[in-house]
């Protein structure tokens, strides 16, 4: 694991339309993950900003990490 959690400094411009609350939000839940071993990724980062602030709904969050899930199970099984 990495000794810091540097998401905002890798993609920035995910960040960018967050409010204050929206981003502290965003990195309680990266860093919780990140602590349980989550090596981060942009897609998931971007899926929780998007989330975040309300460019995408609970559903199509659900989606889109779901469909995640089942692209790394099909690469990590072969």
């Amino acid at each position: 694991m990495a000794d810091k959690l540097e998401v905002e400094q890798r993609w920035p411009e995910l960040f960018t339309k967050l409010s204050v609350i929206q981003r502290n939000a965003v990195w309680q839940s990266l860093a919780s993950a990140w602590h349980e071993g989550w090596l981060p990724n942009r897609e998931d980062v971007e899926n929780l900003t998007d989330r975040a602030q309300g460019a995408i709904d609970s559903a199509e969050y659900r989606r889109r990490a779901h469909a995640a899930a089942r692209r790394r199970v099909v690469v990590t099984s072969r």
